[in-house]
């Protein structure tokens, strides 16, 4: 009998060492998910990428262009993409002319709404007409072609500073409109 007890008490001494086996890989398991969940938050982008360049196109027909040094995105409940050190937006007429452009500091475009906002010294140029605007936050509505916001702005024209608010325009800048104008403009001495 001592034989079998001598074999059980090993056996016993190998069950208590896988137990304690288990029980390490079960805490490792555990903690990894711990570490896996705080690493993978929605707050945390899915994906970075460094100097990237959209490209939004219509038919085949490249119609703007959008590069950025550093472009974040995230899933989730709240999908979207941000540029947190700004970005550059060029649009192209059907004869890939540069028509205007739009920067500013920061941006973030949520996909599903179609939409895309910059915040921070945003500047936006037409090109063809030599007109800019200056507005520290602006919305693109990519669907319906404009742009357009609820805040203070500035437009410079070749001869007049206008000043004014709640701005409405097509996405180029061609025609807009905005309330409460204010400022200076040259007049010829003829035209008075």
């Amino acid at each position: 009998m001592t034989v079998k007890a001598g074999k059980i008490t090993r056996l016993m001494r190998i069950l208590a060492v896988l137990q304690v086996i288990l029980l390490l890989f079960a805490s490792c398991t555990k903690e990894k998910e711990v570490v896996s969940d705080k690493l993978h938050s929605e707050e945390d982008p899915s994906m970075s990428a460094g100097n990237v360049e959209v490209l939004f196109s219509d038919s085949g027909r490249v119609q703007a262009r959008l590069t950025a040094p550093l472009l974040n995105q995230y899933v989730g409940k709240n999908p979207r993409m941000d540029f947190p050190k700004g970005f550059k937006i060029i649009m192209y007429d059907s004869i890939m002319r540069v028509k205007s452009t739009i920067t500013a500091m920061y941006g973030i475009r949520f996909d599903y709404k179609g939409y895309m906002e910059g915040r921070g010294n945003v500047i936006v140029r037409n090109e063809m007409k030599n007109e800019q605007l200056n507005t520290e936050h602006l919305i693109w509505d990519e669907r319906n072609h404009r742009i357009y916001n609820n805040d203070p702005i500035k437009v410079i024209t070749p001869g007049k500073v206008l000043y004014g608010n709640d701005l409405e325009s097509d996405e180029t800048f061609t025609r807009y409109n905005f309330k409460n104008p204010t400022g200076q403009m040259m007049v010829k001495k003829d035209s008075v």
